[in-house]
């Protein structure tokens, strides 16, 4: 959500955002936000007007009636009582107006950053830098299910049983490894300064629209049937919705955190080839990163942000690279966008691993979070990365660390959680 001020002195420029989006039908929402918040100010206005002329002749009520003139104080009364009535019908107006207001400004996007590149979707989405040497090994490598298989590391079928599709059971060393790596992220984003959190799984639907647009919504969350609850899809939905409505103050910032999560996603839509085995899945676990900061920093949070989780990859042996999301690849919500992809030997190719954004004041203006500063009250800024998600990372590093022989190499840095085991 972008400020309402915006819209009213800068139409032109939230035109041409939505344009660099290619939501080109969004464009009447500009005009008709515009003439929702005259309405919406002319009604206030109005009210306004009665209230003081009500007060005014509610005052005079008492003077006449202590001077014995009663008739006058009964006819006043009745006009006091109009005054009443039409105040009613105002704040009826008000509220339909500014609900009305609340769900067209929703869905208008966030103004992107300039450094962002014009682009339709993720195919235009532009490479910035590698990390580490790709390596592609004379012996071929598996599908990553067929790996963990030969561990007895996964069973699928089991799941579907239980779960259905989307579902996975993970047994033995790989289910170790699983964890071995959610630990290892937690001590690292720590030993980084971050404070570490494990937040509530479900949250409230306002916390929901406050995180995120309608559609991301729609696509990702399950709802609690019966109660106003959602799964998260990520620990950000609730870690930033836990300063809702706070007023934090300017010494408080930033907010370092980093949090544990499951996930749970109902990923719709068209699953490719590779987005078998545990790629795409419904249910998975996270170490997230989350910065609320003062709006002149988001910048610097961002790159550092990003940064955190290409050194946490190289520190496993994993090669990624940093792709800068396109205008059209972003979230309504988001100021600016980067992915870092992990190395595939197997493939060929890099494959998403993790997503770095900054939402601006978004999320702030949605949830009512606030910084008190010596010059007046401000919105903060919002940011949110994933340091590792597994068992999508297992993946990459089942595939990284594969030696000829089926073993896989344990790097050292994960050697600790893994009970000194230098390979499985």
């Amino acid at each position: 959500m972008i400020d309402i001020k915006l819209i009213r002195d800068n139409p032109d420029l939230v035109r041409e955002n939505i344009r660099k989006k290619f939501q080109d039908e969004k464009l009447p929402f500009v005009d008709e936000t515009r003439a929702l918040d005259q309405m919406a100010r002319k009604l206030q206005q109005e009210a306004d007007e009665l209230r003081a002329k009500r007060n005014k002749l509610s005052k005079e009520i008492g003077a006449l009636m202590s001077q014995g003139k009663k008739e006058e104080a009964e006819k006043t009364k009745e006009e006091v009582a109009r005054f009443a009535h039409r105040l009613e019908e105002l704040e009826l107006q008000e509220t339909q107006t500014a609900t009305a207001l609340n769900e067209k400004m929703l869905l208008i996007p966030q103004i992107i950053d300039d450094s962002v590149p014009i682009g339709k979707d993720d195919t235009e989405n532009v490479e910035i830098e590698r990390f580490g040497e790709p390596v592609v090994p004379s012996f071929e490598i598996p599908y990553h299910t067929e790996i963990m298989e030969k561990k007895r590391g996964i069973d699928l079928d089991a799941a579907r049983k239980v779960a259905g599709n989307g579902f996975y059971y993970l047994t033995g060393d790989i289910a170790r490894l699983h964890s071995a790596v959610l630990s290892y992220a937690r001590d690292f984003m720590i030993d980084r300064g971050f404070t570490y959190c494990i937040p509530p799984f479900m949250i409230h639907g306002d916390v929901v629209s406050g995180v995120m647009s309608f559609p991301e919504m729609e696509a990702m969350m399950y709802k609690i049937e019966g109660e106003d609850l959602y799964l998260i899809g990520t620990s950000e939905h609730s870690m930033i919705g836990r300063f809702k409505g706070e007023m934090l103050r300017e010494e408080e910032l930033p907010l370092t955190l980093t949090s544990y999560s499951p996930c749970f996603r109902k990923e719709k839509g068209a699953h490719g080839l590779e987005e078998r085995g545990v790629y795409r899945i419904h249910q998975f676990e996270k170490q997230e990163m989350i910065v609320v900061c003062m709006p002149e920093d988001s910048k610097m949070w961002y790159d550092r942000l990003w940064q955190n989780t290409v050194d946490f990859f190289c520190s496993l042996d994993i090669p990624v690279r940093t792709l800068e999301c396109c205008s059209g690849d972003l979230a309504d919500l988001k100021v600016k966008s980067c992915d870092v992809e992990a190395w595939s030997p197997r493939q060929k190719k890099y494959f998403e691993v993790g997503s770095c954004s900054n939402l601006g004041d978004a999320q702030a203006r949605r949830l009512k979070i606030r910084v008190k500063t010596e010059n007046g009250t401000i919105l903060p800024h919002t940011l949110n990365n994933t340091v590792t998600a597994p068992p999508r990372m297992l993946i990459a590093f089942l595939e990284n660390n594969l030696r000829e022989d089926g073993s896989v190499a344990i790097p050292e840095k994960l050697r600790p959680y893994m009970g000194g085991k230098e390979s499985i």
